[in-house]
């Protein structure tokens, strides 16, 4: 796929919105990538997310990890698409934990799936989680990194289907919030 043809199936899944938005970051932006718009069609998901894990093709990976809510699609389908099982971690007073029988054994390699970074903390968290429960994590698969570049992660491979270069603010030299266009804050509707 190109990103041409992301971008269009974004924007025929209605996903890429245009408004004032505060993102999980805490950043202001005016554009946000609705990822569950795309997700909504099965085929769609599917077509996205077996692109993404063409990129980690031939890489051993025993399991796909994602953090609720955002990335359990999104994990679940790289992971049919790499032949492996998908897990997700649940948040709980504010971190990420495994609940449902999900484990992780020591050693075991795995890739963890997330639908859009910005910051990073999320996936961040997410390969903390793994770590501390003994596994190797192999690397990082997004649909949509908008972090410009910013977002690092200690891990071999991070890999995205679409790079998105959105403008962000602080909200205290938001445009936006100076003309008093109200936010919205579209994150978990």
């Amino acid at each position: 796929m190109t990103e041409v043809e992301i971008v269009n199936l974004l924007k025929s899944s209605g996903a890429l919105l245009s408004g004032h938005f505060q993102l999980r970051s805490g950043l202001h932006s005016d554009h946000f990538f609705q990822a569950a718009l795309l997700l909504q069609y099965p085929d769609k998901a599917e077509t996205v997310c077996r692109h993404l894990a063409e990129k980690f093709r031939g890489v051993e990976i025993s399991a796909v990890i994602s953090p609720a809510v955002g990335g359990l699609i999104v994990g679940q389908e790289i992971a049919r698409a790499l032949g492996c099982r998908a897990i997700f971690a649940d948040k709980e007073d504010g971190q990420l934990v495994l609940k449902r029988g999900f484990a992780i054994r020591p050693g075991e390699k795995i890739l963890v799936a997330e639908d859009v970074v910005t910051k990073g903390g999320r996936v961040q968290q997410t390969i903390d989680l793994v770590r501390a429960k003994g596994g190797e994590v192999i690397g990082v698969a997004v649909i949509v990194d908008r972090s410009g570049g910013e977002a690092k992660f200690d891990v071999p491979k991070f890999e995205s289907a679409l790079k998105l270069t959105l403008p962000t603010f602080d909200p205290a030299a938001c445009p936006l919030c100076a003309e008093h266009v109200p936010v919205d804050r579209p994150g978990s509707k």
